[in-house]
């Protein structure tokens, strides 16, 4: 089952940086951090569980030499939880340039806090809670 995420990743890593990422700039303004987005092409569901790649875009980062992230989640829509299955960071933005080894998590399921980032992408790939 890992080999499967390490080819979605692949994949991910593969594709034009712009293609399919929509910006949550209404629902979250952008901050000095930057930008997140999500792509719904790759929004997988079964049962209960939802899963999403989102790309967070940082306008500046003096902390470390990345300036984005594709971050592959995973929902339980009836539990509110949220979890990280996969990061990969990238060298530059939207993410483009050298990118780091990912890492998967096979627990670690955290609560979906309201009116967080987690709560809006939970809401697109469940519907409405």
């Amino acid at each position: 089952m890992h080999w499967v995420f390490l080819i979605v990743g692949f994949l991910a890593t593969c594709s034009p940086a712009s293609a399919g990422w929509v910006a949550l700039e209404k629902a979250v303004p952008p901050t000095d951090r930057g930008i997140v987005y999500f792509d719904p092409n790759t929004i997988q569901r079964s049962g209960a569980r939802a899963s999403l790649w989102q790309l967070t875009d940082i306008k500046w980062n003096n902390i470390t030499r990345y300036l984005s992230s594709k971050t592959h989640k995973e929902f339980d829509c009836e539990k509110s939880q949220v979890r990280t299955l996969q990061v990969i960071e990238f060298s530059r933005q939207m993410g483009t340039g050298r990118s780091a080894t990912g890492y998967i998590e096979n627990g670690n399921w955290q609560p979906v806090e309201a009116g967080s980032i987690n709560d809006i992408l939970m809401k697109r790939v469940c519907g409405k809670r």
